[in-house]
């Protein structure tokens, strides 16, 4: 039987499926053996200080999978739950302000990528916060695949520290609801930035005087 809905409202419906197949919350438990720091800059006990630049890797879970001092990686690298696994986690970026001393407030500027094992991924930038149990929120930059279209923010938890002193992370996509449909072919949008679009003139402290 033909259907009777425009194809713009199949659309909808179908970015609706893909949606809800899709998991909103899941958790992060960090790889010690995939955590690559810079020689230089280090505090005196050895920690990395502000401007030292990282790369790190780690499994996604389902949420719940980790507690604040869950074991989620093994000693040689491998998940301590196979079947559970739902992608790969890499963080590359930089500490800030003290760094690895750091007790309180934001300690990495960094940029996440969630590939799961479907193929989808979820592109993030911002901060990272030390404190355990208090949710950062984190831009959304980019998606692919049925996260295509997302926009908003995630919601990130430092949940606690390993044994191998790697971190088990917890995050929530907010305002799941929030689904951009994909565009069709031809379809331009224009951004409004706010500011006059006039040749520009003298120097970037000029604005200032």
């Amino acid at each position: 039987m033909k259907s009777l809905l425009a194809p713009s409202a199949l659309l909808l419906m179908a970015a609706g499926a893909a949606q809800a197949d899709r998991p909103m919350v899941f958790d992060v438990a960090e790889d010690h053996t995939r955590i690559f720091m810079a020689d230089a800059p280090l505090h005196e006990n050895g920690m990395p200080a502000h401007g030292n630049a990282f790369i790190s890797q780690g499994y996604i879970y389902p949420a719940g999978t980790l507690a604040a001092d869950t074991t989620g990686v093994l000693e040689d690298g491998s998940p301590a739950f196979p079947d559970l696994v739902l992608g790969t986690w890499t963080c590359d970026g930089y500490f800030v302000g003290e760094g690895g001393n750091a007790t309180e407030g934001v300690w990495i500027i960094s940029r996440q990528v969630f590939a799961f094992e479907d193929g989808d991924t979820i592109i993030t930038q911002g901060t990272e916060i030390v404190e355990t149990g208090v949710e950062n929120i984190r831009p959304i930059t980019g998606a692919s695949g049925d996260y295509s279209g997302l926009k908003g923010d995630m919601a990130q938890t430092l949940l606690g520290f390993s044994e191998q002193m790697t971190v088990n992370v917890s995050f929530r996509l907010l305002d799941a609801d929030a689904y951009q449909a994909p565009r069709e072919s031809g379809e331009n949008i224009e951004w409004d930035s706010g500011f006059p679009l006039e040749p520009a003139s003298g120097h970037i402290g000029d604005a200032a005087s």
